[in-house]
């Protein structure tokens, strides 16, 4: 997933995916546990996505923030 593909998220998309994402990356770590994956960067990959989309989670509360203190 690209960071472009997450900008255009919104916010409940995007707490969806990231939900998504971290139940996938724990079925990997279960099934690596078990037994050797073909490709196990996929783990990275998946850990990769989720810190983009905490990363743009946190972006957008630090804006919010920062409008709403400009406000008062």
């Amino acid at each position: 997933m690209k960071q472009s593909e997450i900008i255009e998220l919104t916010e409940n998309e995007l707490m969806e995916r990231l939900d998504n994402e971290k139940d996938y990356l724990a079925r990997l770590r279960l099934n690596h546990a078990i037994s050797p994956l073909d490709n196990p960067n996929k783990i990275v990959v998946a850990r990769r996505n989720i810190a983009r989309l905490i990363t743009e989670v946190n972006r957008r509360h630090k804006v919010e923030s920062k409008t709403a203190s400009e406000k008062s």
